[in-house]
Order: structure tokens, then C-alpha cells, then sequence
């Protein structure tokens, strides 16, 4: 599927570019809405940010609904009532709002792009045996699939997005639970335990002591 994210900010798109190519998206990026009008062909969908250089997204968004009748899924810092407002009324399909996880934009992705008729089966990551689908947050180990709760998937999704590199408590209990404080430490742990029971890969997630957790991505 091909996805044309439209984002000014280096950074931003330095982590989630390689995050959709990891799950076999073609991403195209535009830094302007001039760059995005000029590669809207071909393209199956649009991450657009609402707060560009050259043009508000809000305009440009009405300006794509005159050329391409395809997704669009707001991805922005803006979260006041009228801006969403404004921006589903200008066509927006979805909105997402920054930060956000990865986890949850690629759902939002395949919720989409089901309601348009199609589903971006590629949004499947694999560690060994186990798979991960994002767009139905489906887990399965051997072809077998395994119930984890919506805290344990979205662990293991943080996990495996960094693709081997070690993740820091505080990064994981900000991104899951939304707090840095020490004493959702033990919570972490559990929840850990727990996803290494039910995957019956206890080699999976590795303790990297005094940091955090990684995924071995290899035997």
C-alpha cells in the first residue's frame, strides 16, 4: 500500500518512516502541501499534519478531496475540539493526535482503510514465529493465536518496533501507561512476565538489567 505522509518535521519522520516501511508500506514524504500536491499519484493514503510551512493543513486537505478520493488520517499536535472539527469537515477521515503510538496509527490505518473497502494485510510484523497484526491487534505464536490484554500487545508492539535495540522502563511505562512514575516499575515487570508466559517464547523479551527490555530478533 502506498502512503503519502505529509510532515515538516525531520524528526518526526526519521521514526515513523522506517516504523511503516517495517511493516511493508511505500511511503512517500512531502515537507510542504506544494510537494504533496505534486505526488498525490498513485497513492492509496494520506497521513497528513495539520501545521505545515507553506500552507495550513485544514486548506490543504480540501484541496486534496478536489483531486484524489482517498484516506486521509490527520496526524497532529492539535487536539482542541474545533480544530477536529474543522478538519473532518474539511474531509479528514480519521484524526490522530500527537504523541501517539505506533500501535494505534497503524489501526487506525487498517480501520480506514476497511471502511473504504480494503485492508493493508501488510501490517504484520514478525519476530521468529510470532506475528503481530496492528490493524486487528491480533497475536499469534507457530499459527496459533494467543489473547494478550491491550497493555501486553501494546508492550510487545513498543518491543518490537525497535527491532532488537533495548527500550527503557521509563520509555515503556510512559508510552503504555502514560507515566514516568517509579512505582508503575513493578507494573511493567508483571505485565512482562505475563507476555513471555503467554507466548511461551521466554527467550523472546530479554532484560537488559538496570535499563529496560529488548526483543532478540534472532536465534
Amino acid at each position: 500500500m502506498r502512503v503519502l505522509l505529509v510532515e515538516d518535521d525531520d524528526r518526526v519522520v526519521a521514526a515513523l518512516m522506517p516504523a511503516l516501511q517495517r511493516v511493508h508500506l511505500h511511503v512517500r514524504r512531502a515537507g510542504t502541501a506544494a510537494e504533496a500536491l505534486e505526488l498525490l499519484e498513485g497513492v492509496d493514503l494520506v497521513l497528513l499534519d495539520m501545521g505545515l510551512p507553506d500552507q495550513d493543513g485544514l486548506a490543504l486537505c480540501r484541496q486534496l478531496r478536489t483531486r484524489v478520493d482517498v484516506p486521509i488520517i490527520a496526524v497532529t499536535a492539535r487536539r482542541d475540539e474545533l480544530t477536529v472539527v474543522s478538519a473532518l469537515r474539511s474531509g479528514v477521515d480519521d484524526y490522530v493526535t500527537k504523541p501517539y503510538r505506533l500501535a494505534e496509527l497503524l489501526a487506525r490505518i487498517d480501520a480506514v482503510m476497511r471502511r473504504v473497502g480494503q485492508r493493508p494485510t501488510e501490517l504484520v510484523e514478525q519476530v521468529g514465529d510470532v506475528h503481530l497484526d496492528h490493524g486487528t491487534r491480533r497475536v499469534t505464536v507457530a499459527g496459533e493465536e494467543v489473547a494478550l490484554t491491550r497493555k501486553e500487545f501494546d508492550l510487545l508492539s513498543m518491543l518490537v518496533q525497535a527491532a532488537g535495540d533495548t527500550v527503557t522502563r521509563e520509555t515503556l511505562m510512559e508510552g503504555i501507561w502514560d507515566t514516568a512514575w517509579v512505582g508503575a516499575s513493578r507494573t511493567l515487570d508483571v505485565h512482562v512476565s505475563a507476555l513471555r508466559s503467554k507466548l511461551g517464547r521466554p527467550g523472546l523479551v530479554a532484560t537488559v538489567r538496570g535499563v529496560g527490555y529488548r526483543v532478540i530478533t534472532q536465534e
